[in-house]
């Protein structure tokens, strides 16, 4: 066949419905139970709050949203996920018809993607990283309209997604951060005014009830997360080698992505012109990121965890082709797409192995099975429905989802919050009664 652009199109909008329908299909049909961070989500969503122990907010509300639509149905997790990912292709896609002239080079800016293990392999729990996607690319998107056009109206929606971007995890900041260097390099240079000051007003908005909410908790996920990384824990050692990992990391992250990008471009060599705005724009928000978390490792001495890099190489497709556009070979084309079929295809078939043949997983756990139970036992001595759980969100969120009644999830486990139930029942880490 051969591309034109209205091939391209095609193409494009094929890719998005098979990787939906794929990326859902496997791990519903593969695994017996939800993974741990979407059960998490679902035990927070049934006690909806505008935050929680760990996390902000906003992977609770789609979690939520999604139970009242489809109800305790695994695949629609499954599907919430890739929703989220193939949203997030579809708006890379549209920013980058402002880069490119010819729209394959916006297909492949997509499908090199598919090379990056965090938008296929992973993708199917859905958590904080992949719940802040979508919220990533609009924020990018709607940055560079309001650079482009300096209309207020793309300001204030770069301020909106930018706010919900900050409720779906903090990580966002460093993207933060990276915009904030840029818009005031532009300013300087007068590239821009200070309309994009207008931003702040949704972002503050949004963001207020959080503020909120964490002031009331002691910033208990502020803590949290300095938690997750070690700190206060390190030694002069540590500033040197968790950089050196993390950077380690990142390299054999993109090894499968240059693979692919290699099928199309062998020489590697780039002119880089820094009076050019549109490169200034995408090193700013692909490669400043990057280094703020290495510098935040390397002068914090912190480990950085592998899955929180997840919305950080979204427009790193984009990045790549622009940079080396003039080299490309567009007649190796069918070679790209071999490889690229033979990583689509490789990659679900991996999933289903390690899904079937590993049974010590979380996505093994009988969390209907317990649920069942519970239910039994609750029922031979009352006859008012299970309405509230405590305990872990892992073990007590699985069975405010099981459960037919739907139970909100209040917490851990303390006397306080017993003795305000009616009726209840304790077994090892769980209780469960009706308030």
């Amino acid at each position: 066949m051969a591309i034109n652009k209205k091939n391209i199109f095609k193409l494009f909008y094929i890719f998005l419905l098979t990787h939906l329908i794929i990326w859902t299909a496997i791990p519903a049909f593969t695994n017996n139970n939800l993974p741990l961070d979407t059960i998490e989500a679902l035990a927070w969503g049934s006690n909806l709050d505008w935050g929680f122990n760990k996390h902000p907010p906003m992977s609770a509300f789609l979690a939520e949203i999604f139970y009242q639509i489809f109800g305790p149905n695994d695949w629609a997790y499954y599907l919430l996920s890739q929703v989220c990912v193939i949203s997030s292709f579809f708006i890379i896609f549209k920013f980058a018809e402002d880069f490119f002239e010819n729209k394959i080079f916006c297909l492949l800016s997509v499908l090199l993607l598919e090379g990056i293990f965090f938008y296929n392999f992973t993708s199917p729990e859905f958590n904080v990283n992949v719940c802040l996607m979508p919220f990533w690319s609009l924020t990018v998107l709607y940055l560079w309209k309001g650079f482009k056009d300096n209309k207020i109206n793309d300001w204030l929606l770069f301020g909106l997604f930018s706010g919900f971007s900050f409720l779906s995890k903090y990580l966002f900041i460093y993207l933060g951060l990276a915009i904030d260097i840029f818009l005031l390099y532009m300013i300087y240079k007068r590239k821009i005014d200070f309309k994009c000051l207008s931003s702040l007003l949704t972002f503050f908005i949004i963001l207020l009830p959080h503020l909120v909410w964490l002031t009331k908790n002691d910033f208990v996920t502020i803590s949290y997360g300095l938690d997750r990384t070690g700190t206060g824990d390190q030694n002069l050692i540590d500033h040197i080698i968790h950089p050196i990992i993390f950077l380690a990391k990142q390299i054999i992250i993109l090894i499968p992505f240059f693979m692919m990008f290699l099928f199309v471009n062998r020489k590697l060599k780039a002119k880089f012109n820094f009076k050019d705005s549109k490169l200034l724009f995408l090193l700013a928000i692909n490669i400043i990121p990057l280094a703020l978390v290495f510098l935040t490792s390397m002068m914090m001495g912190v480990k950085i965890r592998t899955m929180w890099m997840t919305p950080f190489y979204l427009f790193f497709g984009v990045f790549v082709v622009y940079i080396f556009q003039s080299q490309m070979n567009l007649k190796k084309l069918k070679n790209f797409f071999t490889i690229f079929i033979i990583l689509f295809i490789f990659s679900p078939f991996a999933y289903a192995y390690v899904s079937i043949t590993q049974t010590d997983k979380r996505t093994d756990y009988p969390g209907k099975q317990i649920a069942e139970k519970v239910q039994k036992q609750w029922s031979q001595d009352f006859d008012e429905p299970i309405n509230v759980v405590l305990g872990n969100e892992w073990e007590a969120g699985n069975l405010s989802y099981h459960l037919k009644s739907r139970p909100v999830w209040e917490g851990k486990i303390n006397n306080e919050k017993l003795n305000s139930y009616n009726k209840f029942i304790c077994i090892d880490n769980i209780c469960f009664g009706n308030k």
